[in-house]
């Protein structure tokens, strides 16, 4: 394919991320999945995706928003990593989104390019892509050069960044350090944070080399400078999807709604007062296949609510939460996955279910969780073992990415950015980076690597050490010969 402008082409692709990760600060250490978005004309990165698990249709069609909407000034980015595109001004862009906007491109994909995945085949992801207005184009099966591009950005990352980070795991076992999962210190906001960072500050600046476009032999082009080339000859469209958005790509489900008692999603019923109103008691408009009945969205990360679009105020969404909440206090997050084991544990042992709120107790066994609310997370995980505390990890971060899809709040205070790292880790990450290149050059040289030495070798090597003194005595310390 030709590309001729930014946003004609845009790869989509997803991988391990070779870097091990904490789950929360002293947490376990946890494998993410990244997930890319290349623009093929400007080789650009407009968005990106981070999570602690493989990923879904969900988040995939959230990176399409990503795609579409202006990334956000950070704490700490300078000046330099503002919008810097001529034409349209920093100040026009920050009145028009109401916030500051980094110098990473934004607009509205024409064909996206995927692998036959399954996240990337979901129905669901699908309509999304209809609702955004973009062609689907699959790439050819064994035909690599569909999707070259994407795939040789995560072997630069990987090089220019990723094996600079403390828990780097590498290709081999030649090219990590000796423990990465006791090397691993970052979490994944602060993963996410490196990374954008890296994206905004040095890859969108980075000359393309054997990438530049043709119609500019001998000149030196970054995909930032690329796309404002493409400003000055097609212009610039500020037109960025609106947040009730994130509803529509999210998958439908046609019921009727019952008196009292709500909507059945899936096995769960969920309610709100306001089904109650005599216009909702009755059937809907809609005619065909699903006459009759009512559309409802559910988030398959975060199964604790769904939502209801107002037939009336199509901009207003009614946030129907789960019968089995308790009135007061939360509980863990749960997905899908979560969910379906939870019906299919109520079903293989005959439990009779007379209420919502008697499934919370089977949803807590499973969720490995037995303490009261008031303790939670903390007691909780620290009796749960450690395939139980990814587990909920995965859970409360997938819960966590679709909060954030909905209002994008602010990063936690309680979690230290990178910026405010230790000295100590840079220290440590230096160390492991040398002692990696150390075993690399063993690796291709042939020599066998040298055991570490022995307490007694350690201690024999030193050529003296102090005393402590005797009788209590500051004064009579005494340095000897170690003759250990």
């Amino acid at each position: 394919m030709v590309v001729h402008r930014p946003g004609q082409a845009l790869v989509l692709d997803s991988t391990r991320m070779p870097v091990k990760l904490r789950e929360t600060v002293f947490g376990d250490a946890v494998t993410a999945t990244l997930t890319l978005a290349l623009d093929l004309y400007t080789h650009g990165l407009p968005a990106f995706r981070l999570t602690l698990q493989s990923d879904t249709s969900v988040d995939v069609a959230m990176l399409l928003r990503d795609v579409m909407l202006p990334l956000p000034m950070r704490d700490g980015w300078g000046e330099d990593m503002e919008w810097p595109y001529a034409g349209v001004p920093a100040d026009v862009i920050a009145e028009f989104t109401g916030h500051r906007v980094a110098a990473l491109p934004f607009f509205t994909p024409e064909t996206v390019t995927t692998d036959h995945g399954g996240p990337y085949k979901n129905h669901d992801l699908v309509e999304a892509e209809r609702e955004i207005g973009c062609r689907i184009l699959p790439a050819r099966v064994l035909r690599q050069t569909d999707k070259f591009a994407v795939e040789r950005q995560f072997l630069t990352i990987q090089t220019m960044l990723f094996e600079h980070l403390l828990g780097f795991t590498g290709g081999d076992v030649a090219d990590r350090g000796a423990d990465p999962e006791h090397d691993a210190s970052l979490t994944l906001v602060q993963a996410e944070h490196i990374i954008a960072t890296w994206i905004v500050r040095i890859w969108q600046n980075r000359k393309l080399g054997e990438y530049a476009p043709c119609w500019a032999p001998g000149e030196d082009h970054s995909p930032n400078t690329l796309f404002a080339a493409a400003m000055e000859q097609g212009g610039f469209d500020l037109d960025f999807p609106e947040p009730s958005f994130y509803y529509k790509v999210l998958r439908k489900h046609h019921v009727k709604i019952h008196p009292r008692r709500g909507v059945k999603i899936l096995g769960l019923w969920y309610h709100d007062p306001v089904l109650d109103e005599p216009r909702f008691l009755q059937p809907s408009a809609r005619g065909g296949k699903h006459a009759g009945k009512w559309v409802v969205r559910s988030d398959r990360r975060d199964r604790r609510q769904v939502f209801f679009q107002d037939p009336a105020h199509h901009e207003t969404w009614h946030t129907l939460p789960w019968r089995g909440l308790p009135p007061e206090g939360e509980i863990p997050a749960f997905s899908d996955k979560t969910a379906d084991a939870l019906l299919t544990h109520v079903k293989a042992n005959n439990i009779r279910i007379h209420s919502e709120s008697e499934l919370l107790e089977h949803l807590l066994e499973i969720l490995g969780s037995v303490t009261p609310v008031d303790q939670w997370p903390s007691q909780a995980k620290k009796k749960a073992g450690k395939k139980q505390r990814l587990a909920q990890a995965r859970e409360t971060t997938r819960a966590q990415a679709a909060a954030a899809d909905r209002s994008a709040p602010p990063a936690p205070a309680d979690e230290p950015t990178p910026a405010e790292m230790p000295a100590v880790w840079a220290e440590h990450a230096r160390a492991v980076d040398t002692d990696r290149r150390r075993r690399r050059e063993e690796a291709l040289t042939g020599t066998r690597p040298v055991a570490p030495p022995t307490l007694h070798e350690a201690l024999s090597r030193r050529p003296m050490f102090l005393l402590p003194p005797r009788n209590g005595s500051e004064a009579d310390t005494t340095v000897r010969e170690n003759d250990a």
